[in-house]
C-alpha cells in the first residue's frame, strides 16, 4: 500500500468518525446480483484495504436456497477463494442503521490477480471497454417494480401483498399505501445517494415502482445492485418483505426492470448524443438504429440474461405488457424496445424485455454488448411495429423457457465472445442446474391437479 493511499484510507476514517460510523460494510453482487457481504470494524479497513477480505468463491456458485453447484474453478478445485478489497470511492453512510456505512468491494482471484469470471461488475466494465474502443459511452436509466409483502401466519407461503387493494394503478399516497412503504423508502434512497427521482404505486396490489436518475452504465448498475439491496434490507427491517421475484403471484402482472439506453459519442468530456440525429430515419442516427438492429439480432440469448430465472417465464403471455416477441415500437409499449418520443439530448431505446429478477451487472452488460454487435455489424432494423402488438404473425416469439433461453445464449457465439466465455460457461452450468432442481421438484398445481382423480 503506498504513502497515498494510506492517507487517503486515514482520510475516509476520519469522516466516517465525523459521523459516528464505527461498521463498514462491504458488499458485492454474486452471480444472480444477490448482494454478499461483510462488516468491516473501521479500526480494521487498512487492512482489508491492503490484503483484502477473503470469500470463498463458491459463493458465486451457491444456490438461493444455500447448495453449492459443481461450476468450474468451485468444489473441484478445492472451494478456493477470491478476494475482496473495499472500493472507498464508494463510501456511503446507511440512513436507517447507526453507526454503519458501507461500500461496493471489487473481486479478484488471487490465482491470476485478474477478476473472477464470475464477477459481473468486472464482465460490465470489460463490455464498455470495447464499447470505448468505438468511441461510445454507453448512457443507461433503470427502471425496477418490486412487491412489498407483509407476514400472513397460515397461507401457503407466509405472505401476502401489502395492501392487497386493487384498482390504484399508477398512484402514490395512503389510498395505494396506508403504511407509507413508498414515501419512507424514498427518502432513505435519496439519503443513500442512489440518484432516486420518483415512486409510485404500479398495477398490481402491494407493486411499487421506483425510477433512478440516467448515469454512465456503471454507476448506472451500481445504484441499481444497492437499489434492490436496500429496498429489501428496509422491508426487513420492518418485518416485511420487498420481492423483485419475477412474477410471485398467479393472479397478479410480473415486475419489469426495464432499461433506457442511449450512448454518447466520446467527443471530449461531454460529447454528444450518439443516438440523436434529426435527418437520420425516425430521427435516430445510424448509430442508434444499427444499436436497435443489434439487440433485436441478439434477443433470444440476451431473454437469459434478462429472464434468468424458471419463473421469469410466467410472466410472458398476451396482454401481460410483458414483452415475448422480437420487435419494436416508436413510442409504443407494446414492443419489446419502445423508442420513447424524446429527441436531442434525450434520443434513447427503452428495453422492456427484463424482470425485476435479472442481475443489474449482466442485463446491462449484455444489452449494450448487442447493441455493440449492431454497430459493428451496421445493419437497419425492420419497420416498427404499428398498433398493438403480441401478433405472432408479425413478429418472431421469443424463448418461452428458461431451457430454451440458455440453449440460445450458448449458441449465440458472437454475443458471448463478447461477454467471456469463462462467464458464459459458468453462468450456464449454474442455471442449467437450477432447471434440474427445479424440474424434480412437485408443485402445488401438481397435486391440486392430479391427487384426487389419479
Amino acid at each position: 500500500m503506498s504513502a497515498h493511499d494510506t492517507s487517503d484510507i486515514r482520510r475516509h476514517i476520519e469522516r466516517l468518525a465525523d459521523d459516528g460510523v464505527d461498521v463498514v460494510r462491504v458488499i458485492y453482487p454474486d452471480l444472480i446480483g444477490t448482494d454478499r457481504a461483510r462488516d468491516v470494524l473501521v479500526d480494521h479497513l487498512p487492512s482489508a484495504c491492503e490484503h483484502g477480505l477473503a470469500f470463498c468463491k463458491a459463493v458465486y456458485h451457491t444456490t438461493p436456497q444455500g447448495d453449492v453447484v459443481a461450476v468450474a474453478g468451485g468444489l473441484e478445485a478445492g472451494l478456493p477463494d477470491v478476494c475482496v478489497r473495499p472500493d472507498l470511492s464508494t463510501l456511503a453512510v446507511l440512513p436507517w442503521e447507526p453507526g454503519v456505512a458501507t461500500c461496493l468491494g471489487e473481486v479478484t482471484d488471487p490465482a491470476t490477480s485478474g477478476p473472477a469470471a464470475e464477477s459481473s461488475r468486472d464482465l460490465l466494465r470489460a463490455v464498455l471497454a470495447q464499447c470505448a474502443e468505438q468511441g461510445l459511452r454507453p448512457i443507461v436509466g433503470p427502471e425496477l417494480e418490486y412487491f412489498l409483502l407483509e407476514p400472513a401466519p397460515g397461507t401457503p407461503t407466509g405472505w401476502r401483498r401489502s395492501p392487497e387493494a386493487t384498482g390504484t394503478v399508477y398512484t402514490a399516497g395512503l389510498r395505494a399505501d396506508p403504511g407509507n412503504h413508498l414515501l419512507r423508502t424514498l427518502r432513505h434512497l435519496r439519503d443513500l445517494g442512489l440518484g432516486v427521482v420518483t415512486g409510485n404505486h404500479e398495477f398490481d396490489g402491494g407493486q411499487y415502482e421506483i425510477n433512478l436518475t440516467h448515469s454512465e452504465a456503471l454507476d448506472a448498475a451500481d445504484r441499481a445492485f444497492r437499489f434492490k439491496a436496500a429496498v429489501k434490507e428496509l422491508a426487513r427491517k420492518e418485518g416485511n418483505l420487498a420481492t423483485f421475484m419475477a412474477k410471485p403471484f398467479s393472479d397478479a402482472g410480473g415486475s419489469g426492470f426495464h432499461l433506457h439506453l442511449s450512448m454518447q459519442s466520446l467527443e471530449g468530456e461531454d460529447g454528444p448524443n450518439a443516438f440523436d440525429d434529426p435527418s437520420g430515419a425516425y430521427g435516430l442516427s445510424a448509430t442508434a438504429r444499427h444499436a436497435l438492429a443489434g439487440i433485436l439480432a441478439h434477443a433470444p440469448a440476451l431473454t437469459a440474461l434478462a429472464n434468468p430465472t424458471v419463473n421469469s417465464y410466467k410472466r410472458f403471455g398476451p396482454d401481460t405488457l410483458a414483452p415475448w416477441l422480437i420487435d419494436w415500437g416508436l413510442d409504443n409499449r407494446s414492443a419489446m424496445i419502445r423508442i420513447p418520443p424524446e429527441r436531442g439530448s434525450g434520443a434513447r431505446l427503452e428495453l422492456r424485455l427484463g424482470d425485476a429478477s435479472a442481475n443489474p451487472y449482466l442485463l446491462i452488460a449484455g444489452t449494450i454488448a448487442a447493441a455493440l454487435l449492431g454497430v459493428q455489424a451496421g445493419e437497419e432494423p425492420p419497420a416498427p411495429l404499428e398498433g398493438y402488438g403480441y401478433d405472432t404473425a408479425r413478429s418472431s416469439v421469443l424463448p418461452m423457457t428458461l431451457p430454451a433461453a440458455l440453449d440460445a445464449l450458448e449458441a449465440d457465439t458472437s454475443l458471448t465472445d463478447v461477454l467471456g466465455k469463462d462467464f458464459t460457461t459458468s453462468f450456464l452450468t449454474y442455471k442449467r442446474d437450477e432447471i434440474e432442481r427445479f424440474g424434480r421438484h412437485v408443485t402445488d398445481w401438481e397435486f391440486t391437479e392430479y391427487a384426487y382423480h389419479l
